[in-house]
């Protein structure tokens, strides 16, 4: 019984042995991950202390240290806000056309790609739709609002030429047009460029798993269904619990830059802007760490959620 217990005692430090064995021997692999973790804990966890001034009346000149302590103050007037639903209502709106309309398009054009046999074709597509992931928001702005333009846009043109309006239509002043408009705009700049994962994930499919369902007679939309969506499939669910877990991150820079009309406000209006619109703009910094933690908090919820679904499928993120 001595010597069990003795060997159950030794198991643990062999453990840590073999790990410190294999990071001596990995020195120069893990000498290349070090800038990253460095860049995660001076970017990312140092100023996470921040988030006390959520709790505080912060004063600027003051510091932290100064600031009095005033509790769930800054959340309640959040919860009781006049703007609390719209601006709710906008994010959750907003996030959820992006999770159900951007999400999947970047999956059906990489399995469209990968069904496209003329290699010169098929490099002129993929670079197409990768170079608008390179431009900055606003460009990609202001190009959307050259093409919305009553004045000369091209869009209110065509529409003429096509008899399906009248005058030009202020696409960019209608608050029902903006989510579209917003989605659209999306979808097109980052499409191309979150391909990538998906197509290097098709590519690394055995060929003969296709080879074989030819021989029987498969069609390429069953083979779409039967061999290339369930191979990607661990890729697409690790994917989709990072997307669920920005549920609320509905966005900021497309949103302020196309959504720069006051009378889009009602619409525009998300959680990321109202904390640039009313905490930082009007110097409210503990009222806007205290709406940025609210959305933290939530977001890491539906993220743990999101991960706790997916591991019944057997793919997760731990």
């Amino acid at each position: 019984m001595a010597q069990i217990s003795v060997d159950k005692e030794r198991i643990p430090r062999r453990k840590r042995n073999n790990i410190l064995i294999r990071l001596f021997t990995q020195w120069d692999i893990q000498l290349m991950v070090l800038p990253a973790l460095l860049l995660i804990l001076v970017f990312s966890y140092i100023p996470m202390y921040g988030v006390l001034m959520a709790f505080q009346d912060y004063n600027l000149f003051g510091g932290m240290a100064e600031s009095p302590w005033v509790g769930f103050k800054h959340f309640r007037m959040f919860f009781e806000s006049p703007e609390f639903f719209n601006v709710m209502r906008n994010t959750i709106v907003i996030s959820l056309l992006k999770f159900f309309i951007g999400f999947p398009a970047p999956v059906i054009l990489a399995l469209m790609l990968n069904e496209i046999r003329h290699m010169a074709f098929k490099r002129i597509v993929q670079t197409v739709s990768y170079l608008p992931h390179f431009l900055s928001w606003v460009i990609v702005a202001g190009f959307a609002m050259s093409l919305l333009s009553t004045d000369n846009g091209s869009i209110n043109i065509l529409l003429e030429k096509l008899n399906l309006i009248d005058e030009p239509v202020s696409f960019l002043s209608i608050p029902e047009y903006f989510w579209g408009i917003l989605v659209t705009t999306g979808v097109w700049k980052e499409i191309g460029f979150a391909s990538i994962v998906y197509l290097a994930a098709v590519a690394g499919i055995d060929p003969s798993m296709y080879e074989a369902a030819d021989m029987d007679g498969a069609s390429k939309l069953r083979q779409i269904f039967t061999i290339t969506l369930p191979s990607i499939m661990p890729v697409v669910i690790i994917f989709m619990i990072l997307a669920i877990g920005n549920l609320l991150t509905a966005g900021f820079e497309d949103i302020l830059l196309l959504g720069v009309n006051p009378v889009l406000r009602e619409v525009s209006d998300v959680i990321d802007t109202y904390v640039y619109r009313v905490g930082i703009q009007n110097s409210r910094f503990s009222y806007a760490t205290a709406v940025g933690l609210f959305k933290a908090v939530i977001s890491v919820g539906l993220l743990t959620m999101a991960n706790f679904i997916a591991r019944k499928s057997g793919n997760s993120l731990w």
